[in-house]
């Protein structure tokens, strides 16, 4: 299992996954949107979407976990 955290702070602009989606290393989860720049949030590993903690339109703190990969 792993947590997705936020690399910057920004707003959740857009998840681009599902709970129970397998994911590849590298995949974009959602969509940060920060300072006019979309900024993708990318899987660490290989998984299963299990959980999302924010939601679209969230303001996401930097190291803040987004999303919880097993």
């Amino acid at each position: 299992m792993a947590e997705v955290k936020a690399e910057l702070v920004g707003n959740l602009w857009k998840i681009t996954t599902e709970v129970g989606q397998q994911v590849e290393e590298d995949d974009t989860i959602m969509i940060l949107e920060s300072m006019k720049m979309e900024i993708p949030v990318l899987a660490p590993l290989a998984g299963t979407i299990k959980e999302f903690l924010v939601k679209e339109g969230d303001v996401v703190q930097e190291g803040q976990t987004v999303c919880i990969i097993e």
